[in-house]
């Protein structure tokens, strides 16, 4: 029930106006995102390159509802691919499809996605395309399929263990080229497209994690790329330890090397295990979001884990 709230909240205009005008709950959120600008989340990236951790960066924004909005978008994320490149750092970029045009226009969406992974390419980058809410998510796919088709192979998905179809997805996507990112999922969707208990989301998290290896180790078993850009075929984004433990132990008995499994977490969260496995010699991968538009994110953080909710109550009332 508290977690449907909030993700309910997520979406409210009128909790964004307010939230946002409290000056404390940017100093909660500011744990999970890395800042307002390019600088600050350049800044981030550097200092998990020091410990040998690669990076995602994220500019937040997610369903616009001007086609100048998602152009805006569009050339932000292009100017942040320009900066990690003029800085060296590890990392690659994850876009979501609305904040470019998908709720607008899917050709203008397909346009935008088009401009990025050719600019990724151009500065011999990765983009990820995330996955939202199932309204988008036959879209998401079909635009992923339209890169590929064009001869883009620096672009890659995310899928999400809480839904029904995407053991199918996932069977078909892997012999087509596709580097995954497995989730287990973060909106709220009805009990006919998703699982409704969280050790069936845990399983099918799990059985996509073998179909994820297995594809991998029988297709050359491709390694994470010297500067930290572009990722194996298999990422597991988790913060579950049973789910990370079930990868790397699966991946060890069938063989698949450390390099080519890549456990991928969120800015802020269990910072501890991040440095534990990237010192064990596993590729971590840290998704770090920043931007102006940093409300939506902050809430599904909150509506994930209770700890987190109780984060920023004492936060509000600190004052």
């Amino acid at each position: 029930m508290l977690r449907s709230f909030l993700i309910y909240l997520s979406k409210a205009a009128w909790a964004q106006r307010m939230v946002t005008g409290w000056k404390f709950a940017w100093r909660a959120a500011s744990r999970f995102v890395a800042g307002e600008t390019i600088d600050d989340a350049i800044r981030a990236v550097r200092e998990l390159n020091a410990k040998g951790i690669n990076a995602t960066l994220d500019h937040l924004g997610e369903n616009t509802s001007m086609p100048d909005e998602a152009r805006k978008a569009t050339e932000d994320i292009l100017a942040l691919l320009d900066a990690i490149g003029c800085c060296a750092v590890r990392s690659n970029v994850s876009i979501k499809l609305t904040q470019i045009g998908l709720a607008l226009d899917p050709g203008l969406c397909a346009a935008n996605a088009e401009k990025i992974v050719a600019k990724a390419r151009e500065q011999q980058n990765y983009i990820r395309i995330d996955m939202e809410d199932t309204p988008w998510t036959d879209q998401t796919i079909a635009i992923f399929r339209a890169l590929r088709a064009k001869g883009y192979d620096n672009v890659g998905l995310v899928v999400q263990s809480y839904l029904l179809r995407t053991e199918a997805d996932v069977r078909a996507l892997l012999p087509e080229g596709a580097r995954l990112r497995l989730v287990k999922g973060a909106y709220k969707e009805p009990p006919d497209l998703a699982f409704p208990k969280k050790a069936d989301v845990d399983a099918n998290f799990d059985l996509l994690t073998k179909i994820m290896i297995d594809y991998a180790r029988e297709n050359g078993a491709p390694l994470v790329s010297q500067d930290g850009r572009i990722p194996p075929i298999p990422a597991l984004g988790s913060h579950d330890a049973k789910r990370i433990d079930f990868g790397i132990q699966y991946a060890q008995k069938v063989g698949l090397p450390k390099e080519a499994i890549e456990i991928q977490m969120l800015y802020g969260i269990r910072r501890d295990l991040q440095d534990q496995l990237a010192k064990a010699g596993y590729p971590v991968r840290v998704y770090i979001p920043y931007g102006t538009q940093w409300y939506p994110y902050f809430v599904r953080r909150l509506a994930e884990r209770p700890a987190n909710l109780w984060f920023f109550i004492s936060n509000f009332f600190r004052g």
